[in-house]
């Protein structure tokens, strides 16, 4: 299968590299999902250049659902994003009755979401 261009493979050669969220965090910041993202009032934050990004600036390109086995609050989600001036990082949140609602807000707001399979993150 002939891979599109302009698409960046996360090749999990290794199903178990993704399984886990420290795995797979490592796994997409390898693949250039370098910065960390956080939300605030005014929006979607870069924590190492302060941008502050609206809905409508990012793409969710992929995002991964984590469950703890025998603890709920182990449960987590890890959103792999690309903005609108090419900054590519991660967000990462609790998931369930865990989850931070001003994330849950956020991600509500945003229309340009795509999941993909475990082996590919593409844009």
């Amino acid at each position: 299968m002939e891979t599109p261009k302009n698409t960046h493979m996360i090749n999990a050669q290794n199903p178990d590299d993704m399984q886990t969220l420290a795995s797979c965090l490592n796994k997409v910041t390898s693949q250039g999902y370098a910065e960390n993202f956080k939300v605030i009032e005014e929006g979607l934050q870069s924590i190492e250049t302060g941008k502050i990004y609206k809905p409508d600036d990012i793409h969710i390109v992929n995002f991964f659902r984590f469950e703890g086995v025998s603890d709920p609050s182990d449960s987590a989600i890890l959103y792999v994003i690309e903005t609108s001036d090419n900054a590519k990082g991660t967000l990462t949140d609790a998931y369930g009755m865990y989850a931070d609602p001003n994330i849950d807000h956020f991600i509500k707001d945003v229309e340009n979401i795509t999941k993909k399979n475990v082996t590919a993150v593409n844009h």
